[in-house]
This record gives C-alpha cells, structure tokens and sequence, in this order.
C-alpha cells in the first residue's frame, strides 16, 4: 500500500496527470464510429425528409442542439430517440433495428475511466461507505448528465469531444452504485458556493439543484450543506473523499489542478476522516440543507 501511495503522490513521475490523458481505450474507436455511423444515417433520413434539425427536433421533442450532436456522433444516441426518430422519418425500422447495437456500445464506453483514475473507481465500485466534501462543482457521484458534460467541456486544456463523451458515460455509469441493492452509504458535503455557483446556466443548476433533492431523500444518501457564514471553517484546506472499502481499511483521495492522489497511509487517512467529521458538525442537518435547496430552487 505504501507503494501505491508514494507513485500517486508524484503523478509526474510515472502517470502524466490527469489532463495528459486522452484515454481512447481498446475499441473505443470502434464504439465511436458506430455512433458516427447512426449519425449520418439519421442526417440522410431526415434531409430525404425535408427537415431541418430544428424541425425534426421540434417533432421528436428534443433540441436543435441534441440532433447536430447526434447526427455528428458526438452524442449516444439514446433508444428511445431511435425508435422516434424510426417513425418520423419513415425510416422502416433502419433506425431502431440498430437500438441494440448503441446500448452494447454505449455500456462498453461507460466503463472507459481515464488510466489516472481506475484505481480510485475501483475502490469506489466496491466501497460500503462513501464520504465526499466538495468546495468546487457537485461530486461528481452526484451530478446530472447536463452538469458533468458542462464540467469536462469546460476543462483546459480542452478535451476532444469524443472523451468528454466517453467520460460523461464513465461517469454516469458510476451512479449506478446509488440504487443498486445493498448500496454503500453516502455523505456529501458540499459548500454553499457550490450550489450557488450556476455552472452551465439556470437551467443546468435548476437541474443539478433537483437532483440532488432526490438524492438527500434516499436512505442510504446523506446531503448537507456547508453555510457560507460558518464563521470556524473547518474545510479550508480543500476538497477530499474518504474511502471505506468492504472489509479493508480506509483510504482518501484528492484531486486537483491536475493532480490526483489515493492517500493509503493511516496518520494521514485519520487526519482526514477527524477533518471531515469536523467539517459534518459545522454543516446545517440533512433536514436543513434540503430546506435550503428548496429554497433556492423556489428563488430562481
């Protein structure tokens, strides 16, 4: 375990960091010239049509936005998209005879984490207690589609589109562990500003805000909120999780300006866990943060 400490506390010397990864694993290209593929088949269809993207939007009930992606194979090209779009371009079953195919694909994609990160996703997949204090955007467990692909776009270097996809995917595929039975039971505590910060737009915080009023109110999911006028700041030094995986001892993880560590030595994982029981104790109750998400979803 010391090893593995000593190597992800200098990424520089044998991982280039995070951001250094473009991470097209195996058959990734094969995964994104499918939905290429998808794509161009829909844009022939709908121009056979007569449609524009706005048009064929407006029928199918999604954005103008969401058809260019999908016809550009920068977005997964959902199932049900497929099937409406089969029918209103009277495709003959062209379009959903390939339904399977995407969610294979797609499925195979989520499980694309970035080299840097699968070590922690590991221990994350197979951990009985998460615990997450966030002072930057949402965690990243707890995020919407819409907010996560905004965090990955908005990333410099820029990332090409074909990873943030990937990595949106990856990201979301981790959420599964949420609702799946018996689930690991998860803290966060997030900074005001976080929940302040309109990362995206109205629309995407709106979301985000929603969301994570769903998610305070499962059992096994604890949200509090850390006041902006908590005068004895316990979390000045900065994000960080702390990890209790199934019958092994705790560990931490840190993540930031480019540089990721899994924290495995004891002192140092004790400092953290004593740090964020502090920083829980300074927090409003879980009854209390979700009051005030409310609030700020009646306020905007």
């Amino acid at each position: 375990m010391t090893t593995m400490a000593e190597r992800e506390s200098r990424p520089g010397a044998e991982d280039p960091g995070p951001e250094q990864h473009p991470d097209p694993l195996d058959d990734s290209d094969d995964v994104t010239d499918l939905f290429r593929a998808v794509g161009k088949q829909i844009k022939l269809l709908r121009e056979r049509a007569g449609l524009t993207q706005r048009e064929l939007g407006e029928r199918l009930r999604y954005g103008e936005d969401l058809i260019s992606s999908v016809e550009r194979g920068r977005r997964v090209p959902q199932p049900k998209l497929l099937e409406a779009a089969d029918r209103a371009l009277d495709a003959g079953g062209l379009l959903k005879s390939v339904t399977d195919d995407v969610v294979k694909a797609r499925t195979r994609a989520r499980v694309r984490h970035p080299a840097w990160f699968r070590d922690y996703a590991r221990i994350e997949a197979e951990a009985a207690e998460l615990n997450f204090f966030s002072t930057l955007t949402v965690p990243g467990l707890l995020q919407t589609e819409d907010y996560a692909r905004l965090t990955f776009s908005l990333r410099q270097p820029l990332l090409p589109e074909d990873v943030i996809e990937q990595r949106v995917a990856a990201r979301l595929a981790r959420q599964e562990l949420l609702t799946r039975w018996p689930s690991p039971m998860v803290t966060a505590v997030l900074d005001e500003s976080v929940l302040l910060r309109r990362i995206g737009g109205r629309e995407v915080q709106l979301a985000q805000l929603r969301h994570l009023h769903h998610l305070g109110q499962l059992r096994s999911t604890t949200i509090q909120v850390l006041p902006l006028n908590c005068e004895d700041y316990a979390g000045h030094d900065g994000p960080f999780i702390v990890l209790t995986p199934k019958g092994k001892e705790q560990v931490a993880y840190l993540e930031v300006q480019g540089v990721s560590r899994l924290v495995t030595d004891r002192d140092q994982v004790r400092i953290m866990t004593a740090r964020y029981g502090g920083i829980r104790g300074q927090a409003l109750t879980p009854r209390e943060s979700l009051a005030l998400i409310e609030k700020m979803l009646r306020e905007r």
